[in-house]
């Protein structure tokens, strides 16, 4: 088992071996089954495959991608988990597979915390935590986040209660038919104790 100690070294040695592009000294720091998930990603990747060919898609849209650390490294005491408060900057100028999105050449600089779970000595999951507005809005240079009393910030009032309301609609529907299904299979297996 790690140490609080070992498992700030664990997580500074991997943030060394991205920022020199040593994938392999950052795979063998995860164990086989590893889950890592991200904002950034899909769906989450399993296993150290998944791991690698996320990380190399990352560093191919990003080849300036750097991660620094920004202490203290936060371990729980008997070392099973640890948070990194981090700040990553990169220049997008390659494609982004998946899910396809094109280079826009501009920089994003942005903060987030990825929470390291250990077994042993390696790192069986990794769960990242970021603001994901914020790079979006750095790499697209667009405002997603709208004005206050603007258009967008009334049509996307608009579209939240649409949405809302349906969900309410569907949530009734959905108790109703469970309410009926509930009566029919008391009936269908004899009287109901209410009938007595």
């Amino acid at each position: 088992m790690a140490t609080a100690e070992r498992a700030s070294a664990i997580a500074a040695s991997m943030a060394e071996a991205w920022n020199t592009r040593d994938l392999g000294a950052f795979l063998d720091h995860l164990t086989d089954d590893v889950v890592w998930n991200d904002p950034a990603m899909s769906v989450p990747a399993r296993g150290r495959h998944a791991v690698s060919t996320f990380s190399q898609a990352v560093l191919r849209a990003f080849p300036d991608f750097y991660y620094r650390i920004r202490p203290p490294v936060c371990a729980a005491p008997d070392a099973s988990r640890c948070a990194v408060p981090w700040r990553i900057s990169g220049t997008h100028l390659g494609r982004l597979d998946p899910p396809g999105y094109g280079p826009t050449g501009r920089r994003a600089v942005f903060e987030g915390v990825d929470l390291l779970e250990f077994r042993g000595e390696r790192v069986c999951r990794i769960d990242t935590y970021f603001n994901v507005l914020i790079p979006g809005e750095q790499l697209l240079a667009l405002r997603l986040r709208p004005a206050p009393g603007s258009w967008r910030e009334r049509v996307a009032v608009w579209a939240q209660r649409a949405r809302a309301a349906w969900v309410r609609r569907r949530r009734f529907r959905d108790d109703s038919h469970g309410i009926e299904r509930h009566r029919g299979g008391q009936r269908a297996g004899g009287p109901s104790p209410l009938d007595r």
